[in-house]
């Protein structure tokens, strides 16, 4: 793919708005989850859910659905029209803005048809990033149908983990098209065993997001809430108690808590010797020079924001925003961008030029 001329500045710009807003999109589900507002709308217009209600009646309207849910009438029964106002206005910002990403991919790619900018081999990723980008629609309405039946006052803490790595997916294929767009050949090397160990480290940090997601969904901060002991244990009790095994991965919020300890720690020592690996070498692009140590700073603010959030699990006030909720939502903003560091560096090392000095893992 020819980089720099006119046409591939103007898909980069676009795409790069795209990753833009899917993060921001990811951002205000977090927000949404830590409000408790993702139930508030209790049904999937594509179309005539744009708008909010605009008068009060169809306020009353909206209210009197959310009314038959689960979550009202388990967990709060006590809210009258105004707290209802407060939870819908962000899950329809959720929404409203999921539509405005399909507005702008549309746009952009009817512009850039027509100004011919598109080139052939760019029609694949387009089409790949659009197909992922419905069915990561059609997944966030599963997950929000998980809570409205039955006894659930909350969505499904699996298919909220399914809905969040299937959009760290989706940001992650746009960020790697635009690194593509945006990087030069000559900024880029061959060094498969570093690629290797990016990619594990792509997928344990992927692996570790999705227990993320699983505490998120459980609320389990509260279920372990000291650091660096787990309730007074470092292997704590009743972590293999529910049966079948495989339970106690998915729904045991001590086995969770564990997990996602544990793969921190791993991931903080492999990344850190990651980065010294790549400190030795100076006689590498600048690209490289200019990001090798992004993961390392990320891994450890990572780990940083965890344990502050984990600290303040004890001061959560339901329906208050506090000092748990920014940590919390930081949490996951650094760890999405933790994993794009971790692909660009994967990135970089996948060129067809190696470098005679340079060094192996």
């Amino acid at each position: 793919m020819k980089k720099f001329n006119d046409g591939s500045r103007a898909v980069a710009v676009w795409i790069g708005l795209g990753v833009i807003m899917l993060m921001i999109q990811v951002i205000l589900g977090g927000v949404t989850r830590l409000t408790g507002s993702g139930l508030s709308i209790t049904e999937w217009n594509v179309v005539t859910g744009t708008l909010p209600p605009l008068s009060e009646r169809q306020w009353l309207a909206e209210f009197d659905k959310y009314r038959q849910t689960p979550q009202f009438q388990l967990l709060n029964m006590d809210f009258q029209v105004e707290d209802f106002k407060f939870i819908f206005f962000w899950e329809w910002l959720h929404r409203f803005w999921a539509r405005l990403i399909g507005v702008v991919f549309i746009v952009g790619f009817v512009y850039l048809v027509a100004r011919r900018y598109l080139k052939k081999e760019m029609v694949r990723p387009l089409l790949i990033l659009f197909l992922l980008g419905a069915l990561q629609g059609a997944v966030g309405w599963i997950m929000v149908a998980s809570g409205l039946t039955g006894d659930a006052v909350y969505v499904k803490p699996t298919r909220l983990a399914l809905h969040f790595i299937f959009a760290m997916g989706l940001i992650a294929y746009a960020f790697w098209f635009l690194l593509d767009l945006r990087i030069p050949a000559a900024e880029r090397l061959r060094r498969p065993e570093t690629v290797r160990f990016a990619v594990t480290l792509v997928a344990l940090t992927s692996i570790q997001l999705v227990f993320g997601a699983l505490m998120a969904g459980h609320k389990a901060a509260t279920a372990a809430p000291t650091w660096p002991d787990i309730n007074g244990n470092f292997i704590p009790a009743g972590m293999f108690q529910h049966s079948p095994f495989i339970l106690n991965l998915i729904d045991n919020k001590i086995t969770i808590h564990f997990i996602h300890r544990s793969l921190a720690y791993l991931l903080i020592v492999l990344i850190c010797w990651l980065s010294w690996n790549l400190s030795r070498n100076r006689d590498v692009p600048t690209s490289i020079r200019r990001y090798r140590l992004l993961p390392f700073i990320l891994v450890l603010l990572q780990a940083v924001l965890g344990i502050t959030s984990l600290s303040f699990s004890k001061s959560i006030v339901p329906g208050h925003w506090g000092s748990f909720e920014w940590f919390a939502q930081l949490h996951q903003v650094t760890g999405m961008l933790l994993v794009l560091s971790l692909i660009m560096i994967v990135y970089l090392f996948t060129g067809g030029k190696k470098p005679a000095g340079l060094r192996s893992n």
